[in-house]
């Protein structure tokens, strides 16, 4: 059996690697949860990763950069986040959020179900709730930012690690069901470059990082692979 023989196996890899930049004494973020929900499965994904992509930068600086993005939009209004596809996210509890903001967490029942018995102990910063919704059937992500969205307040939406997952159609049809919501003002999402995404789709994630250079996550240089964006509605 691969190591990584599903999404949730991802999560807990990516959890591994905010784990080891939490223990660092220059952190560029927190996470005291990482280490628990990483688990021994997350940690011997990571172990089995060539040595060159070991230290994770992509995922450390992708989530840096959205943490920063986060906080950029509830200076500028924000009432509302929804996290597509959330994994094992713990910004809810990390993040310096106002008790006012709603967060919802939408990913597959097995996921939150984990999710929910690993951070049973932990209190979220603000309102969160979670959503159990399977986001690759288009009906009922439609119905569910629908019902999420409803009563108008400023809204972000975070796809991160997600788009990989989805071909070009699916991610022109969730664009749709954005841009449908004028609740829904901004848009969070990691890209890649077309090489990138194809040789992850193709190798199960874990070849690719090792062909790519090993810079210093706090100064990455211009590497034109990846991205993290933000989209604002136009007003």
């Amino acid at each position: 059996m691969p190591l990584v023989s599903n999404v949730s196996d991802t999560a807990r890899w990516v959890a591994v690697y905010r784990a080891w930049e939490t223990a660092r004494p220059d952190a560029l973020f927190k996470d005291p949860f990482a280490e628990r929900l990483a688990g021994a499965r997350g940690r011997a994904i990571a172990e089995a990763v060539p040595l060159p992509a070991r230290n994770g930068w992509p995922m450390i600086i992708r989530t840096k950069l959205i943490d920063d993005l986060i906080l950029a939009s509830i200076a500028e209004g924000l009432g509302r986040v929804i996290n597509l596809a959330a994994g094992l996210d713990t910004r809810p509890y990390r993040l310096n959020l106002p008790s006012s903001l709603s967060w919802v967490e939408a990913d597959l029942p097995a996921m939150i179900d984990e999710k929910e018995r690993l951070l049973a102990d932990a209190n979220p910063g603000c309102e969160l709730k979670r959503k159990k919704v399977d986001l690759i059937d288009p009906v009922a992500r439609s119905a569910f930012l629908k019902r999420a969205t409803a009563d108008g307040k400023p809204t972000l939406v975070i796809t991160e690690g997600l788009l990989i997952y989805l071909d070009e159609d699916a991610v022109r049809s969730l664009g749709r069901d954005l841009a449908s919501s004028p609740s829904i003002r901004w848009w969070i999402a990691d890209i890649l470059s077309r090489s990138v995404r194809w040789f992850i789709q193709t190798t199960m994630y874990l070849r690719p990082f090792a062909l790519l250079p090993d810079p210093d996550p706090r100064h990455p240089g211009n590497y034109p692979w990846a991205a993290v964006v933000r989209f604002e509605r136009a007003v």
